[in-house]
């Protein structure tokens, strides 16, 4: 899996378009559920299901309040899949592994 740090909204919605099967973090600095999730990402993304998906990291203090709320965003963490620039499906809050290796398995 590769990781990317988004660091404007122009480059996220760029990565979106480039890349076919993209794994959204959208989440917080001092957030404990952001921190939680982050471990999971990384055993998803050292798996055969993070083969082949980009996760991409979009962090609100980076990208600010306004960004995530024109897409919709109530909490962090959400992770959002996207398949050829099309959004999927939205997981909010803390995820297991299994739960987004399985997320991954039916959307992406």
């Amino acid at each position: 899996m590769q990781i990317i740090d988004a660091t404007t909204p122009e480059q996220s919605q760029q990565l979106l378009a480039e890349h076919p099967r993209v794994l959204v973090d959208f989440h917080k600095d001092q957030c404990p559920g952001c921190r939680m999730l982050e471990v999971s990402l990384h055993r998803v993304a050292n798996s055969v299901a993070g083969q082949g998906t980009t996760l991409l990291r979009v962090q609100l203090e980076v990208l600010g309040e306004a960004f995530f709320r024109e897409l919709g965003l109530r909490q962090t963490p959400t992770l959002s899949l996207f398949r050829d620039g099309d959004e999927r499906t939205r997981l909010a809050g803390f995820q297991s592994p299994q739960q987004i290796e399985a997320a991954i398995a039916l959307h992406l």
